[in-house]
């Protein structure tokens, strides 16, 4: 069974999905304000189809409310994920 366990990387600005210690799935942003802008996930080739993508997003998000923060989900796949699962959708930005 995988282990799975999220990370941001603040100096590549981007939150990471770990397998097994590896990066399987990546999520890059920038800052505006305390906004985190989700700009593009991509998960590993030899990883696809797994549901990684979902799990970083979940992950990510979970983070994100903890930290007390807020999202603009620009990338299509993050914006998909929170329209599908309404319980992330306070911490959408409205600005």
């Amino acid at each position: 069974m995988s282990d799975f366990e999220v990370r941001e990387n603040t100096a590549a600005r981007r939150f990471e999905l770990l397998v097994d210690g590896e990066v399987g799935a990546l999520a890059v942003y920038h800052t505006r304000g305390d906004v985190l802008i989700i700009l593009h996930t991509e998960t590993a080739p030899e990883m696809q189809g797994k549901g990684l993508a979902s799990e970083l997003a979940r992950r990510t998000l979970d983070l994100i409310r903890e930290r007390g923060g807020k999202v603009a989900p620009s990338c299509p796949f993050f914006a998909k994920y929170i329209g599908e699962h309404p319980e992330y959708a306070d911490l959408v930005s409205k600005g």
